[in-house]
């Protein structure tokens, strides 16, 4: 196995953006994509140890970059800033999530009928809204993801499957916006699933996170099979 990574830029309109991407150079021929979502810190070391762990599990990982080229938060102050934008626009959060999908499938090694996308706390809700938007992509994953639904796709198809990862005690998606998630994908025809992970908060995908008093902890449980979770799911998608 010899996993190689670069990044490689693109654009949103006049917004320079750079991802982040890995595959195995011992595969042969292209192989499915995964695009990979950042939280409100943006593309950081977190992404890119995903991308280079689903390139060693035969894909293309490719984290996507939302706030453009060399921009990071540095604290939840500006990271709540780089984000708000974003949130306030769902219109604009998925014309970027378009644009990262139309770069992926410009890479040599990616075949363009297989992709797929998954997204971790802001990262999830993009993922999300990318289903939402009827993209022609065959699935998204939701690791403790924000679920509350835009006001400009409620009479879209969804195409891709969904599998939402959802720590039951997550302040950020509480009880009644995961009914109202779990509606709207049931009104929309949505193949969907949601994995509730009891006694789990926000971000537990995340062994940074260690802030019970705003709902946000690292579960190392949770992070594993909410993990191989995907990895199931991306299996049959790619069948």
């Amino acid at each position: 196995m010899a996993i190689i990574s670069n990044t490689v830029g693109y654009m949103d309109g006049d917004v320079q953006l750079e991802a982040f991407f890995a595959f195995d150079d011992s595969v042969s021929g292209r192989r499915p994509a995964v695009l990979i979502n950042h939280t409100w810190a943006g593309r950081d070391e977190f992404v890119a140890e995903k991308a280079r762990k689903l390139a060693g599990l035969g894909y293309v990982g490719f984290a996507v970059d939302m706030y453009g080229k060399g921009i990071l938060g540095s604290g939840p102050e500006e990271n709540a800033r780089l984000m708000q934008p974003l949130m306030d626009d769902r219109a604009m959060l998925q014309k970027r999530m378009q644009a990262a999908l139309y770069a992926v499938k410009l890479l040599p090694w990616v075949d363009d009928a297989k992709i797929a996308a998954i997204g971790f706390c802001f990262g999830g809700l993009c993922v999300l809204d990318l289903a939402r938007t009827g993209a022609d992509i065959k699935g998204v994953v939701s690791f403790h993801g924000l679920l509350g639904a835009p006001d400009n796709t409620q009479s879209n198809a969804i195409k891709a499957k969904v599998l939402a990862l959802h720590g039951h005690d997550d302040p950020l998606a509480p009880p009644e916006q995961v009914l109202a998630f779990e509606q709207e994908m049931t009104a929309a025809g949505t193949d969907w699933q949601l994995h509730a992970y009891g006694h789990t908060m926000h971000a537990f995908t995340n062994p940074v996170a260690n802030y019970p008093d705003s709902g946000m902890v690292y579960q190392p449980v949770a992070e594993r099979r909410s993990w191989q979770a995907m990895q199931n799911f991306l299996a049959e998608l790619f069948l």
